[in-house]
């Protein structure tokens, strides 16, 4: 007997119903959005962004030794890509953390770290670094009056001795772009570089500039910017915040970041606050 047609529709309908579901097919990927929501986020501590700089934080950078403030660049910038992220002040925490440490291979004890960190190759090898959110200048800091602190051009400084930190790209800037005649003398702390700078162990000192912007302001009386310069004679050097090696929180710390370009508070934010940060005579 033949089948009838409305028959072999119903049993079409009642194989397809019972085939097996393909669950990859129907499930969307997250999205950056998604991903970036807050709740979303890995964090060392649940509900909290744990942010890291070094202690003593400096001026401009930091305002009062407080990074918890909001004052000072890097502590607005913190706050600033915090407030992207989805967290208001009282979510956020700080951990102290020295400047070496921050992008030495290893665990972390932050989400991530601001403080004055230089992308660079050899660093990325051991950290994740954010999208650069400042970009910097080295400095020639002397004392008014002293043999070096009328120089024109970086060969003027060939025989200089040179006051730097240990682990710096100002480090770095002296022996790649001055190379002065003798080593520098090298220095823990910034804070050193300066005493040294103060006590004539030195002729000039190399930091970033808006840093010898407050040297010559606040810690070295009579002292003066020499010039500013390139650190590597072609890439920029910029800023870049520091997270653990593998961090699933770098695509929303680089969506913050590029949010607060787009929005032009990035600008704002170093107007403010590195605003004297301009002038300085370029050493070429």
């Amino acid at each position: 007997m033949a089948v009838r047609p409305l028959l072999l529709l119903a049993l079409a309908v009642a194989v397809v119903g019972c085939a097996p579901v393909d669950d990859t097919a129907t499930t969307a990927a997250p999205t950056t959005s998604t991903a970036c929501a807050k709740e979303q986020l890995q964090l060392l501590t649940p509900g909290k962004l744990t942010i890291g700089t070094d202690k003593p934080a400096y001026e401009p950078w930091f305002k009062d030794d407080d990074p918890s403030n909001g004052q000072g660049f890097e502590s607005a910038v913190a706050f600033a890509v915090a407030g992207e992220l989805g967290f208001d002040r009282s979510e956020v925490q700080w951990s102290t953390v020295k400047f070496d440490a921050a992008f030495a291979p290893g665990e972390k004890q932050f989400d991530f770290d601001v403080n004055q960190v230089s992308i660079t190759p050899d660093r990325a090898k051991a950290v994740d670094f954010s999208k650069g959110y400042y970009t910097v200048k080295q400095a020639v800091v002397a004392v008014e009056g002293s043999k070096y602190a009328g120089a024109k051009s970086l060969a003027e400084l060939k025989d200089a001795k040179i006051g730097v930190q240990v682990g710096t790209t100002s480090l770095d800037a002296v022996k790649n772009v001055i190379q002065p005649a003798d080593d520098p003398n090298v220095y823990n702390e910034q804070i050193d570089v300066v005493n040294a700078l103060k006590n004539e162990q030195v002729d000039a000192v190399v930091v970033d500039l808006p840093t010898a912007f407050y040297v010559t302001a606040a810690q070295v009386e009579k002292s003066k910017i020499v010039g500013q310069f390139g650190s590597t004679g072609g890439t920029p050097e910029e800023f870049g915040l520091v997270m653990e090696k593998g961090s699933a929180l770098k695509p929303c710390v680089d969506k913050a970041v590029d949010a607060l370009k787009s929005k032009g508070e990035l600008t704002k934010i170093e107007q403010q606050w590195l605003g004297s940060a301009a002038g300085a005579p370029e050493l070429r």
